[in-house]
């Protein structure tokens, strides 16, 4: 059995502790953080070799950042093939496994020409999974989208939301044609989420979120896949971060 774990932890350092209890909870043989917020000379890299994992980073000042933390080497590069996005992809191959790990940008608002960016930056991605898709390949990470009306809280009040507007859910079901969406192949039922927001009070226990993370498998890889979930638990936890993390199970 091969686990795989995919965490926006909006800043690493920050969330160190949490981290910890994550990452003993479980043998973790993949580990992917998003939003990690720090230069590469501050990433905390010995806390992570302490507890049996070898980092591979690369951040920048309070913004963006991608990492992937493995119990073996790996093979990783970082943004995509022209040098773009460079703190915000992240491609690991490991154990005959192709694994791109992706910050999306949030595109800020529909009129706004970060929207454009995030546009770009799926049709960077669908290029990758053109020539990935028929192998072991797996897209993971915060993608900043709600792809469809059970993935988000009153999607009536939302239609014109930059992460669930119609044209960027369009968007991204032509960027991931062809994949699985693993935590659907498990999981059909609504309120099923990986983000909460700070602002809203109690969200964990109200139900109230968004599912804006995700993990999608060529056809080849879902087959060996066994479960896919979000694990709510360390949203609940001191100084949380507002994402969880979405664990996936995998026979090989």
């Amino acid at each position: 059995m091969m686990l795989i774990a995919s965490f926006n932890v909006n800043s690493v350092r920050t969330r160190l502790p949490v981290l910890e209890r994550v990452l003993k909870s479980e043998e973790f043989d993949c580990f992917f953080l998003q939003e990690t917020k720090t230069q590469d000379q501050f990433f905390p890299e010995p806390a992570f070799t302490e507890w049996g994992y070898k980092s591979y980073y690369h951040g920048e000042k309070s913004y963006n950042g991608v990492a992937a933390l493995v119990r073996n080497d790996a093979e990783v590069s970082f943004g995509f093939e022209d040098g773009t996005f460079s703190t915000r992809v992240l491609t690991l191959r490991h154990k005959g496994l192709t694994i791109l790990n992706t910050y999306v940008p949030q595109g800020k608002s529909i009129d706004h020409p970060d929207f454009g960016v995030k546009k770009e930056f799926f049709a960077k991605v669908r290029k990758v999974i053109e020539r990935e898709k028929d192998g072991l390949f797996l897209w993971l990470g915060d993608m900043n989208v709600a792809p469809e009306e059970i993935d988000v809280t009153h999607p009536e009040d939302k239609k014109k939301h930059v992460c669930f507007c119609g044209e960027i859910r369009k968007v991204f079901a032509d960027t991931r044609a062809g994949l699985v969406d693993l935590l659907r192949k498990f999981h059909a039922e609504a309120g099923v989420y990986t983000f909460y927001d700070y602002r809203t009070k109690d969200a964990v226990s109200r139900g109230i979120g968004w599912r804006i993370d995700h993990m999608f498998a060529s056809e080849a890889l879902a087959s060996h896949a066994r479960e896919c979930y979000p694990c709510l638990e360390p949203r609940t936890w001191e100084k949380p971060s507002d994402h969880v993390p979405l664990i996936g199970i995998f026979e090989l």
